[in-house]
Parts: structure tokens; C-alpha cells; sequence
């Protein structure tokens, strides 16, 4: 997909709202980009919303001593004073023709005020990034080695989001190392695994298989693997997240549809039901529902409230398979 050009972004303000991070920073980006390729003497600023006052708006916004352009890209917008969002406002109903102006809102009710003002201004271009879907990710995987002149079939593309998670950023450099480590070549699922499948076991997505499917001591040896390995518990966590809304969407999807309409309504490839079918037979709602608050907790263990990541990871499993178990 083309990035902006200069006239589309100069003299306007592009307004880059959403939860996700990795696709903010891109569009940031390709302001930037554009800016720099009109102007390669361009000057490029950054501020946080929080620390910024009408004044340093007004300095920021005006003409360089040292160049004609300007981007100006000011992060955490929903943080932004009253004062601060008047002088935006104004700003943006006038906005400077050879100042691109870049607000950054990372999603939520904070701030929502100031976005619905701006949204009705002519020159404000909204640019927004939603968080994807479990089946989403394949496809991202497959657009970002389009980007990069290359082609990967759709279940080598399953294949890398399984090993690496359910992480943008993390898709996107695994998607350019390959692309040009294997230049003019077809990706295929070989080729994942050579790279990123190692020991499958190694991998978060194969501890989480492992839990749901009940095999305790398969899902601590992977576990093992993967902390050995260098997996970030992060990853382990989003994977058994993933896997426990795959069987809860598929406990409650209306029986006797087809594979393919199932796979939609659970939010997987077609490939990834037949696993799922399988996993769910030692399922009961309740069980799945205890299964998820234990993985919160988890999450929010290894993510700082508690001081042993591995001993969470290694509860998280006994905790899991416990619940099938108890079926």
C-alpha cells in the first residue's frame, strides 16, 4: 500500500488514533517519510501531549529558523491539558501549509472529546489502527511480505504467527528476515520452521496446544524448552489466550456448520478447527471461564505482580490442565 505524499499531509493535521501501537508508529512514519522526501532539510519534531503547553505547541507549529517544513508529531494526545486542546483546536481549524502536523491517540475514553472536535474539521485526516483478529494475522503476515516483493502461501503464514504470537511487531521483523534471507524466493512452511519452528515444542503456541489438550508433563517439558529458549513469557501467556477463546468460540458456535463457516465464527484458519475440535472435548464452559481468569492472572503476574515469571508460567500450565482434567 502507497504511504502519503507530501500534499496530503502538509498544511493538514493527521490525526492516528487506536490501541495499537506497531500501527501508530508506522503511520507516524510514513508522515515523516513523505515530509523528508518533499523536503530532505525538513525539520522533524517530537513532543508527549502531557508536557505540552499552548506555548510549546506554538513554537513547535511555527517556522523553522533552519527550514521551510516541518512535521511535528505529538504522542499520548488523551493526556493533553484543557489549555493545550484549545490551542490545538485552533490550530487545527488554520493549520500551517508547510507544517504536517501528527496527533497521536492510543484509544480509549480519555481525550474522546477533543477527537470528536477534531474529527469534524475539514483539515484533519483521521488514520485509525484496531487491534486484529486471531484470523487476521495470517493475512497481516502475507501483506507485509508483499511489502517486501515477496510471496508466502496462507498456511506458512499460520505457521509464522504460531511460532512467533499474536504480536504485530514482532510478525512484521520476523516477515522482513525471511524476506531477505530467502530473496525471489517463495515462503514456505519449510522455510518457517527452518527459521522460526526450531523444536516445536520450543514454542509458546505448542505449550498452550499441549495444556488444553491435558498432556501436563508435554506442556511442562515445552514450557521448559521455550523459557530455555528465550520465548518471552509475554508470548506464552498470548498464546494460551488465544488458544482458550478459540475453544470458548467454538463451545459456543451453533453446531452442524461447516468447516469453513466455523472456522469464521471462531476466528481461525480452517486448518487450526480440526485442532480445536479436538482440544474442546475435555472442555466444559465452566472450565474454559476459570481457564481464562487463570491466564489474566498469569498475565498480570509475569508482567510485574509477582517476582518468579517461570513459577507463573509453570502454575499457569498445572492450572490449565487441571481444569480439563476435572471435566
Amino acid at each position: 500500500m502507497a504511504g502519503p505524499r507530501a500534499g496530503d499531509v502538509l498544511g493538514r493535521v493527521t490525526l492516528v488514533t487506536g490501541k495499537e501501537e506497531f500501527f501508530n508508529d508506522r503511520t507516524v512514519g510514513a508522515v515523516r517519510r513523505a515530509v523528508r522526501e518533499h523536503d530532505a532539510e525538513a525539520d522533524l519534531s517530537d513532543a508527549t501531549a502531557g508536557d505540552l503547553s499552548p506555548a510549546a505547541l506554538g513554537e513547535l507549529a511555527a517556522p523553522s529558523l533552519f527550514s521551510t517544513v516541518r512535521c511535528v508529531v505529538v504522542r499520548e494526545l488523551e493526556n493533553l491539558s484543557d489549555d493545550a486542546a484549545t490551542a490545538v483546536l485552533e490550530y487545527a481549524g488554520q493549520p500551517a501549509d508547510d507544517v504536517a502536523l501528527v496527533l497521536v491517540h492510543n484509544g480509549g475514553q480519555k481525550g474522546s472529546g477533543l477527537l470528536t472536535k477534531l474529527r469534524k474539521l475539514g483539515s484533519v485526516t483521521e488514520v485509525k489502527s484496531e487491534p486484529l483478529k486471531p484470523s487476521e494475522f495470517p493475512r497481516f503476515v502475507e501483506a507485509e511480505v508483499r511489502m517486501q516483493g515477496a510471496r508466502i502461501d496462507s498456511q506458512a503464514a499460520s505457521v509464522l504467527v504460531q511460532s512467533v504470537g499474536q504480536d504485530v511487531r514482532s510478525l512484521a521483523a520476523a516477515a522482513h528476515q525471511l524476506t531477505n534471507d530467502f530473496p525471489g524466493e517463495p515462503l514456505t512452511v519449510d522455510k518457517v520452521k527452518q527459521y522460526f519452528g526450531g523444536r516445536a515444542e520450543a514454542k509458546s503456541f505448542a505449550v498452550a496446544d499441549a495444556a488444553f489438550s491435558g498432556r501436563t508433563a508435554a506442556a511442562l517439558e515445552e514450557l521448559r524448552w521455550a523459557l530455555d529458549g528465550g520465548t518471552p513469557p509475554v508470548l506464552v501467556t498470548s498464546a494460551f489466550a488465544g488458544g482458550a477463546r478459540g475453544i470458548a468460540r467454538y463451545l459456543a458456535a451453533p453446531r452442524g456448520m461447516r468447516e469453513g463457516d466455523l472456522a469464521r465464527e471462531v476466528g481461525v484458519p480452517p486448518w487450526k478447527v480440526r485442532s480445536i475440535r479436538d482440544q474442546s472435548r475435555g472442555w466444559s464452559d465452566r472450565g474454559i471461564a476459570s481457564a481464562i481468569q487463570a491466564i489474566a492472572r498469569a498475565d498480570a503476574d509475569i508482567k510485574g505482580a509477582a517476582t518468579d515469571a517461570s513459577y507463573a508460567m509453570e502454575r499457569l500450565v498445572l492450572t490449565v490442565t487441571g481444569l480439563r482434567e476435572a471435566r
